[in-house]
C-alpha cells in the first residue's frame, strides 16, 4: 500500500504489520479504521463514533474512529486523534484495518505428548466424553523428554499467538506424578508467568483402587514440589466422571493450595449439575471453568461473587455436550470470560476468534460481549487489570484485524483475520 507524509516526526512503514513491528523507539500506529480499547468511557472519551447506550457492552469497547496510538518500550504512551499525535521515529499503517486488545487465553492444557484425534472421530459418532481420555495423553507426556515437550509446547504458543494471543495460561496434568508435573510447570513457566497446578486433573491408574492416597500426593508432596512453580491451583471438581473428583475431595486439594500461597481456579459443571461453581464461591476461586449446567443457585452464587464463569465453547463443540447458557450469566450480572481450553481431547483449538464466533452463534452473546469476555474478561479471570485492554500506561499488547470493525471476528468465522501487533 502507498502511504504520505504523517506529519508526526517519522518515517511510514507500508504493508500489513506483524509481530515486532513496534519495537524501538516511539511508535506511531495510524491510519486505524476502528480502535477498539475494552477500556469502557476511558477508551471513548472524546472519541468520535463512541457506540452504545451507557453501562452497555457497546460502550465498555470504548471504540474510536479516527485514532492513532503512539507505543514507546512496549507501553502505550498515547492515544488521540489520528493527525495530532506527538513526534515518534517512526510510523506503522494499519490501513483502515481494525485493532483491539490482544486477546487473553485464560484456560489452556498446552505442554503434552501424543495424539487423541481417534477419541475425537469417536464422538463424532456417538461415543460420550468422560473424562477417561485424560489417562492416554498422560502415558504419553509421561514418556516424552524435555526437548520433545518443549518444542510441542513452542508450536503451540506461536499458533496462539499468531493467531493475536498475548497472554495465555498453562496448566499441568498430563503427569500426575511429581517428577512429570514439575516438569510440566518448569516448561510452562519458560512461555508463560500465568502456570497453573493441575495434579488434580485425574486419578491416574495406578491410584485408582485407592483414591485417597492419590488425593493426600496431590496435596502433600506434589503441591510441596510444585508450588514454587506455579501462580494458581486447579481440581477437576465433577462427581459425573468416575475419574474426577468429588466436593470434598476438590475442597481438599484447593485448601492446600491455598496454603501453599497459590491462588483457587475450578473445572466445574462440566459434564452435570454438580458442586464445581459453589466450591469455586465458597473459596473465593478467581474462577470457575465450563459452567455448562447450572442451576439457579449457581447463577446466584456467581452474579453476586468476585468469581468469573469462564466458557469454554470449543469444548461443546468438540464434544457435543450442550452449549452454556451465556446469556443467563450476563443477564443475572456475572462476570464472563471465554477462553480456548486448548487440550488433547476435548478442544485441539488454539484460536480465539473461533472461540468468540462460536460465542456469538452458540452461546447468543454479542459481538460486544465476546470480545469483551476474551479480554477484559479473561483478564479478570486472572485477576489482571494490566492486559486486555488498549490504555495509557499499559503494556502494547495489540491484535490487528484484517477487517474494518471487531464485528467481522463472529461475522467471518474460520478466516484467518487476527494478527500480533506487539514488540
Amino acid at each position: 500500500m502507498s502511504l504520505g507524509p504523517t506529519g508526526s516526526g517519522g518515517p511510514s512503514t507500508a504493508g500489513a504489520p506483524v509481530e515486532g513491528e513496534l519495537a524501538g523507539g516511539a511508535v506511531l500506529v495510524d491510519d486505524i479504521g476502528e480502535l477498539v480499547t475494552c477500556a469502557g468511557a476511558e477508551g471513548s472519551a472524546g472519541a468520535e463514533g463512541s457506540t452504545g447506550p451507557e453501562g452497555s457492552a457497546e460502550e465498555a469497547l470504548g471504540i474510536r474512529h479516527g485514532a492513532a496510538v503512539v507505543i514507546d518500550g512496549g507501553v502505550v504512551r498515547w492515544i488521540g486523534p489520528s493527525g495530532q499525535a506527538p513526534a515518534v521515529d517512526r510510523r506503522v499503517s494499519v490501513g483502515g484495518r481494525a485493532v483491539i486488545p490482544a486477546f487473553v487465553d485464560s484456560h489452556t492444557h498446552l505442554v503434552f505428548a501424543g495424539d487423541r484425534s481417534a477419541e475425537f472421530a469417536a464422538r463424532m459418532t456417538g461415543e460420550r466424553y468422560d473424562g477417561g481420555g485424560i489417562a492416554t495423553t498422560v502415558g504419553a507426556t509421561r514418556c516424552a523428554t524435555d526437548d520433545e515437550l518443549r518444542t510441542l509446547l513452542a508450536a503451540r504458543v506461536a499458533e496462539l499467538r499468531a493467531q493475536g494471543s498475548a497472554t495465555v495460561e498453562i496448566k499441568s496434568g498430563y503427569g500426575l506424578d511429581i517428577a512429570t508435573e514439575t516438569r510440566l510447570l518448569a516448561l510452562a513457566r519458560e512461555v508463560t508467568d500465568e502456570t497453573t497446578f493441575l495434579g488434580g486433573h485425574v486419578v491416574p491408574a495406578e491410584f485408582r483402587s485407592d483414591r485417597a492416597a492419590y488425593v493426600d500426593l496431590v496435596a502433600g508432596a506434589m503441591l510441596a514440589a510444585c508450588a514454587p512453580l506455579a501462580r494458581w491451583i486447579d481440581v477437576f471438581c465433577e462427581p459425573a466422571s468416575p475419574h474426577a473428583f468429588d466436593a470434598d475431595e476438590a475442597r481438599v486439594i484447593l485448601e492446600a493450595g491455598v496454603r501453599a500461597g497459590l491462588l483457587p481456579r475450578v473445572h466445574g459443571n462440566q459434564l452435570s449439575h454438580g458442586p464445581g461453581v459453589r466450591l469455586a464461591v465458597d473459596l473465593g476461586a478467581a474462577s470457575v471453568d465450563h459452567c455448562t449446567f447450572l442451576d439457579d443457585a449457581d447463577v446466584a452464587a456467581l452474579a453476586g461473587s468476585d468469581t468469573v464463569a469462564t466458557l469454554l465453547p470449543g469444548v461443546e463443540f468438540s464434544t457435543r455436550m450442550p452449549y452454556p447458557d451465556a446469556r443467563r450469566l450476563l443477564d443475572s450480572g456475572a462476570t464472563v470470560a471465554l477462553a480456548t481450553d486448548c487440550n488433547p481431547g476435548t478442544c485441539f483449538t488454539s484460536s480465539m476468534p473461533f472461540v468468540i464466533a462460536l460465542a456469538v452463534r452458540e452461546l447468543r452473546m454479542s459481538p460486544a460481549e465476546a470480545l469483551l469476555a476474551a479480554t477484559v474478561g479473561a483478564a479478570t479471570s486472572l485477576r489482571r487489570s494490566d492486559i486486555g485492554r488498549i490504555s495509557v500506561g499499559l503494556p502494547a499488547r495489540l491484535t490487528v484485524l484484517d477487517a474494518p470493525s471487531h464485528l467481522h471476528l463472529a461475522y467471518r468465522p474460520g478466516v484467518p483475520l487476527a494478527a500480533p501487533l506487539w514488540g
